[in-house]
């Protein structure tokens, strides 16, 4: 039976996920937003603790997520979200989803579902390249700014580049903010967060007998136009290459092939989300239905069709990445992967301070 949905956002993809939701069968109880639903309000915990929200999908600003996801486990609710806006903070989420194992607790990350990269994956466990040796990521966009000063113009709301887009692909890094000021945002305000990012990760995985696959990852967010996604994968027996909503592949001796190609898309048309994430989005909702379908109870679900969803866990790696990345860009050099074990205590850097002013 599919529960009902309780939806927090405000931004693009909240407006196309509601359509979406609905078209398989989800009926939307609550929104904190006005969106043509009957009940929509600007309390959270109206939405929380609506008696028909079985499910709630979080869609906000990253430095609210934590609060409202961590909650909504605690009262008893299924949960889709995105990101936190800080390690410590996806500790937590990670800590709730733990304590609560029957509830569906999944990162939103929609291009998990992309149909091309779960194509991508398969072929890479069966072999199709061979030993992985490079990955290649480039995504060029228009900026990310909103159109007056905002969460998306603050490094530490969670804002630019590298979290907002890069946190879906030891670190050595460079970032600039080339947009510091706009027609719209100006006087005292400046913008902090990214819009371009070039940065090194050297990670270690099955597919690789050697000392780690370098992956190489551009971002860069001035540059009008179309959206570019692009990700490549070089093996000792070939490559594979997700070009936006397609995937082409090449082995050692053999022509380029189309492998999966673009459908085509029925959904609503919304110029300011590219279609890579459109399709993933429309991709992730069919799998929920399919995972809630196969009980009665409303709140129970089967974790086969979303087995690839990322978990709270692998929230807290990629925020974990993130940072990492910050670290090297201040150190200009290669930094470690630490996932944090237990969270840290809030006092420890004031401790720190007095120490060094022998207080």
């Amino acid at each position: 039976m599919l529960p009902g949905v309780g939806v927090f956002g405000t931004g693009t993809t909240a407006r196309v996920l509601v359509p979406l939701l609905k078209s398989e069968g989800f009926e939307v109880h609550a929104l904190w937003d006005k969106l043509n639903i009957p009940f929509h309000t600007s309390r959270s915990d109206d939405v929380l603790l609506h008696q028909e929200v079985d499910l709630v999908c979080i869609y906000i600003p990253p430095s609210m997520t934590r609060q409202i996801a961590v909650k909504a486990l605690g009262i008893g609710k299924n949960v889709v979200c995105e990101k936190a806006a800080t390690a410590v903070d996806s500790f937590k989420m990670v800590t709730a989803a733990r304590y609560y194992p029957q509830l569906l607790s999944t990162m939103g990350n929609t291009l998990r579902f992309l149909p091309a990269f779960a194509a991508m994956h398969k072929l890479l466990l069966e072999g199709y390249v061979g030993e992985v040796q490079v990955c290649d990521v480039r995504v060029y966009g228009p900026s990310l700014l909103d159109e007056s000063y905002g969460w998306t113009c603050e490094e530490l709301m969670g804002g630019g580049g590298l979290h907002t887009v890069g946190s879906s692909p030891s670190c050595a890094w460079s970032a600039e903010d080339f947009v510091q000021q706009n027609n719209s945002i100006r006087g005292i305000r400046r913008v902090t967060s990214d819009d371009f990012c070039f940065f090194q990760m050297l990670m270690s995985g099955k597919r690789s007998s050697s000392g780690g696959v370098c992956c190489t990852v551009t971002l860069n967010f001035n540059m009008p136009g179309s959206f570019v996604h692009e990700v490549m994968v070089v093996g000792s027996a070939g490559r594979l290459i997700a070009k936006g909503t397609e995937l082409y592949g090449q082995q050692n001796g053999k022509n380029e092939e189309l492998l999966l190609g673009d459908n085509g898309w029925s959904g609503p048309e919304v110029k300011m989300m590219p279609m890579p994430q459109m399709q993933g989005l429309s991709s992730m909702v069919k799998a929920l239905r399919l995972s809630f379908q196969a009980h009665e109870e409303r709140r129970s679900w089967a974790h086969e069709p979303v087995a690839m969803a990322p978990t709270f866990e692998d929230g807290l790696y990629v925020q974990t990445v993130v940072e990492a990345i910050k670290r090297s860009s201040t150190s200009g050099e290669w930094a470690s992967v630490d996932i944090m074990m237990e969270e840290p205590d809030p006092n420890h850097n004031l401790c720190e301070a007095l120490q060094r002013n022998k207080i």
